[in-house]
């Protein structure tokens, strides 16, 4: 169970505090459930999960475990997933999105990134589902790790590029 100013990534919203756990007053919840009350730290909505919810949760990566994710990317490949069918293709995004594994939005983040040249070499243009999920991935991906490094999410992309240049 985490506790009141805690910061967890729940699911595919990311990185929320949980400020409040208890009953909730509100219609559809169950009364005899205790939920968290959780503030998406990059949004001004409010998640109610119950405490015990089947939606990934973990707590948010230590500096140290940034760190260590930062300096794996290089060795990351980004495999390309070709599908002209935008449902099959984003299923197999969504499969990465959710796991709530911080390497495989790199995975993704990679894998689009490797698409996109590709595409410009043939000169077609990335598709919107490519595109979509990979700024979903990113958007994860950097708000988590501007918390663990204490950072501004516009400063991760620069912070990590600095890092694995070196």
């Amino acid at each position: 169970m985490y506790s009141i100013g805690e910061r967890i990534v729940y699911g595919s919203v990311g990185v929320c505090e949980v400020v409040a756990i208890g009953k909730l007053d509100i219609p559809g919840a169950k009364k005899d459930v205790d939920y968290y009350t959780l503030s998406p730290l990059y949004d001004s909505s409010k998640v109610f999960a119950p405490v015990n919810t089947s939606v990934f949760t973990r707590p948010v990566l230590t500096r140290e475990e940034a760190l260590e994710l930062i300096d794996r990317i290089p060795s990351v490949e980004g495999v390309i997933f070709e599908n002209s069918n935008p449902r099959v293709l984003n299923e197999h995004y969504q499969g990465y999105l959710k796991s709530g594994d911080c390497m495989d939005l790199v995975r993704v983040i990679r894998a689009v990134y490797a698409k996109a040249i590709h595409a410009k070499e043939r000169g077609r243009k990335l598709g919107q589902v490519d595109m979509r999920n990979m700024k979903k991935a990113e958007d994860m991906l950097h708000n988590e790790l501007a918390v663990a490094l204490g950072l501004a999410p516009c400063e991760v992309r620069g912070f990590i590029a600095d890092r694995i240049a070196v």
